[in-house]
């Protein structure tokens, strides 16, 4: 089975707040909302995909020393292995904005499990909840 690497970002505002994206129509879990971040690309390190996946998506900037390793999901789907690693980040430069179309909404940690999400990112609510 194909391992596929994603890097994810749980960006936390002032008020402890995560921010979450929703797929958008034409891509695959369409609807669904989930952590910004993508698929790292050869030679690429998850810091640097998340670097990257922010300007794209997002519109903002961060940098390698503001995103902190918190934890990570391993999840089997039919067709693939995702392997994500989910990091913290509290320092940006910019207003997150939908540059994608997909739709975005501040979630307090303890609300995250009302937003339907991938089978992958589910198992990292409780922890990022206990974490904030």
């Amino acid at each position: 089975m194909k391992v596929v690497l994603v890097s994810a970002v749980a960006l936390i505002d002032a008020d402890g707040r995560v921010l979450l994206a929703q797929r958008p129509e034409g891509k695959s879990m369409a609807g669904l909302w989930e952590f910004p971040g993508g698929k790292v690309e050869p030679g690429e390190t998850p810091e640097n995909c998340l670097i990257r996946e922010l300007r794209e998506e997002l519109g903002i900037e961060t940098w390698n020393s503001c995103l902190a390793p918190l934890t990570f999901a391993s999840h089997s789907y039919a067709d693939f292995h995702l392997l994500m690693p989910l990091f913290a980040c509290r320092k940006w430069q910019g207003i997150p904005k939908p540059v994608e179309n997909q739709a975005l909404k501040w979630v307090a940690p303890n609300k995250l499990r009302e937003y339907p999400m991938p089978p992958a990112d589910i198992p990292l609510i409780p922890i990022l909840r206990d974490w904030l």
